[in-house]
């Protein structure tokens, strides 16, 4: 199997159509030997029904359907342990990022002899609440983190085998693709993508937050680092400021004490215990998780062209 196209299904009926034609089209152009994998990430619509119906009338077309849903990047990897080809180009389903983009990617995989090509949006799409929170992201949250996450990259990418089954030896059951593929290494190339929008997203804002938490937290202990240093300052803080007062006192320059800097002090320093509190939990959670050892998802049948 020279290609294969993983993507994944959740509320992605209205694109399947359009979404195998163009993509088997941009697969037709690489080779003719090629697969598109369908992963139905526990969809609630049709779409399970309209990739077997596409699957049942294309050779081409396999299907894996999940017992539940598990998540994007789960039934991506999903996908990726799937896939058969010496090549696979892993995109969404919903016609955001666009299948011709296989073609471009081939290109530049074959000249640069790299192992991965990914894209990377020129500009970021969508509404102020998503470009906004896609930057702080990117820039005061991936950035400081000890690993190359490139910035507005998108999940369209072509991979060799031997990236593939690199990547797919990680077996961490809160997973984010673009950092998994910045830890796996090799040389990566990227490619100015243009990423269009079609409508509300499914990736909501508590998402959006849940992923941007569990992204930081999966790839690097510096909050816990900053955590240390900010004790660290506001005890250096509270030792001025208590040095400042016993001079005060000793020169007879206090005089009555009001509540409210009181008042404000205990919320703040009660808020800052909390928040660091809960940063630690979420560690610790990650933790439990992790040592389980439970899948990160579960085939419930696979369709073979045919079938």
């Amino acid at each position: 199997m020279t290609l294969s196209i993983v993507t994944t299904l959740y509320r992605s009926a209205r694109h399947l159509d359009e979404f195998h034609r163009r993509a088997g089209a941009a697969a037709s152009s690489v080779s003719a030997d090629y697969e598109i994998v369908f992963v139905n990430d526990g969809s609630p619509d049709d779409s399970l029904d309209v990739a077997l119906a596409i699957q049942r009338r294309d050779a081409h077309v396999r299907v894996i359907d999940l017992s539940r849903n598990f998540g994007h990047h789960a039934a991506l990897m999903e996908g990726l342990r799937h896939a058969r080809g010496d090549l696979v180009f892993l995109i969404d389903s919903d016609l955001e990022e666009a299948p011709e983009w296989l073609g471009e990617f081939h290109v530049h995989l074959t000249d640069a002899g790299c192992d991965a090509v990914y894209g990377v949006q020129r500009a970021r799409k969508g509404g102020l609440i998503e470009r906004a929170t896609g930057w702080i992201f990117y820039e005061a949250v991936a950035r400081p983190l000890e690993l190359p996450w490139p910035s507005n990259s998108v999940t369209a990418r072509l991979m060799t085998r031997r990236f593939v089954d690199a990547l797919t030896q990680f077996r961490e059951r809160e997973i984010a693709i673009v950092g998994l593929c910045a830890l796996t290494g090799f040389a990566q190339q990227a490619v100015p993508v243009n990423k269009i929008s079609r409508g509300s997203s499914t990736y909501r804002l508590q998402l959006r937050i849940a992923a941007l938490v569990n992204a930081v937290t999966s790839f690097s202990s510096r909050p816990l680092v900053l955590v240390f240093q900010l004790g660290c300052a506001i005890m250096a803080v509270s030792s001025l400021a208590a040095l400042y007062m016993i001079w005060r006192r000793l020169v007879g320059g206090v005089g009555v004490a009001g509540y409210a800097s009181l008042v404000v002090s205990i919320w703040f320093l009660g808020g800052l215990m909390v928040f660091c509190i809960g940063l630690v939990g979420i560690y610790l959670s990650k933790i439990f998780i992790e040592v389980k050892q439970r899948p990160s998802a579960i085939v419930r049948e696979e369709y073979p062209p045919g079938h």
